[in-house]
C-alpha cells in the first residue's frame, strides 16, 4: 500500500536544515552556505523509497525583519508548519535556546503538529555535556516525539531520523511521480544555484541584497547544450562593482562555479551568460518582490 509523509523542517537560520533537506534527498535542491538567511522560498524535495514518499518542506530561518523580503520570509517559515504530517525542528548542540526557537515551539504547539526535535552538527561535538543541557532545556518547553542527534554533513543519524519519520506515514496514492525530486521549476533551481555562489564569494552585506533573474533557458534543438542567460541584480553601483571584479575575475568566478552545478542538475553542457544590474531598494518594492518570485498567494 503506497504511503506519504508531509514533513517541514524548521529552525533559526544557519542551523543546516537546507543541509539537512539535501541529505535526506541524497541530491542538491537548496543552496547552502554559511550565511543565514541563505534559503529565502520554501523549497519542496520529494523522496519516493518503495512505496513511501517522502514530501521534505525546506524553509527560511526565522529571523526579525528588517525589509519586505524578510517578512515574506518569516510569513514562509511560520505557515510551513501549518498542514503537515510531521515538523523537524533543527537546532545546534551548542549555545541557548533562542527567542526564535521559542516562537517556533510555540507555533508548532499552537499548531497541534507533531514534532522532532533534531540536534545538529554533531560530528563537531568533543564533549556531550552541551548537547544534554540543549536537549533539557528544549524538554523543557516542550514534549518532543522524539530527539535525534544528527550530522547533515556526515549523515550521521540521519537512518534513525527516517525510523521516526516513518511513524506518521498514512496511506493513501503518492502525491508526485516516484521520479520527482523538487516541485521547482527548473528556472527556480538554477537561480538558487547562481546565488548561492553569490553567497559563498561576496562579502557578508552583498549577497542578501542581491536576486537572481533567468531571462532565458532553452535547450538547443539537438539537444547538445542549453543555453542560460541570467541578470544579476543589486542594491548598488558599488556593489556592481565588487560582483564583477577586476576585469571581470570575480564575475567569471561565480559564474565558473554556478556553471558546473547547473550542469551537474540539468544532465547536459550549458553556455551560462550573467549579467549585472543595479535596482535600487528591490526587497523593499512589492513590484519587483513578485518579479523575482516572492509572491505571497496566501
Amino acid at each position: 500500500m503506497p504511503k506519504n509523509l508531509f514533513v517541514t523542517i524548521v529552525g533559526r537560520p544557519n542551523v543546516g536544515k537546507s543541509s539537512l533537506l539535501n541529505r535526506l534527498l541524497g541530491e542538491k535542491i537548496a543552496i547552502v552556505s554559511d550565511k543565514p538567511q541563505t534559503t529565502r522560498n520554501r523549497i519542496t524535495g520529494v523522496l519516493t523509497q518503495g512505496e513511501t514518499q517522502y514530501v521534505l518542506i525546506d524553509t527560511p530561518g526565522l529571523h526579525k525583519p528588517k525589509s519586505k523580503l524578510g517578512k515574506f520570509m518569516v510569513k514562509q517559515a511560520g505557515d510551513s508548519v501549518s498542514d503537515v504530517d510531521v515538523a523537524v525542528l533543527v537546532t545546534e548542540w551548542e549555545g541557548p535556546v533562542t527567542n526564535a526557537e521559542k516562537e517556533l515551539v510555540e507555533g508548532i504547539r499552537r499548531c497541534g503538529v507533531p514534532a522532532i526535535l533534531a540536534i545538529n552538527k554533531i560530528d563537531l561535538l568533543a564533549d556531550k555535556t552541551g548537547m544534554l543541557e540543549k536537549i533539557a532545556a528544549f524538554a523543557a518547553l516542550h514534549d518532543f516525539e522524539a530527539v535525534v542527534p544528527i550530522s547533515a554533513v556526515s549523515g550521521e543519524g540521519i537512518d534513525t531520523l527516517f525510523s521516526e519519520l516513518d511513524r506518521f506515514c498514512s496511506e493513501g496514492e503518492h502525491f508526485f511521480p516516484d521520479d520527482t525530486l523538487t516541485d521547482q521549476p527548473e528556472r527556480a533551481v538554477v537561480s538558487e544555484i547562481l546565488r548561492e555562489k553569490l553567497l559563498r564569494n561576496l562579502r557578508d552585506e552583498i549577497p542578501h541584497g542581491t536576486a537572481v533573474l533567468i531571462e532565458r533557458m532553452r535547450e538547443r534543438e539537438d539537444g547538445a547544450m542549453m543555453d542560460i542567460d541570467a541578470t544579476i541584480v543589486c542594491e548598488r553601483e558599488s556593489h556592481k562593482g565588487i560582483i564583477i571584479g577586476r576585469q571581470g575575475a570575480m564575475l567569471k568566478k561565480i559564474a565558473t562555479e554556478a556553471r558546473q552545478d547547473i550542469e551537474r542538475f540539468l544532465g547536459l553542457p550549458c553556455n551560462l551568460q550573467c549579467w549585472v544590474k543595479v535596482r535600487e531598494g528591490w526587497r523593499d518594492s512589492d513590484t519587483q518582490l513578485k518579479n523575482f518570485g516572492f509572491r505571497d498567494d496566501g
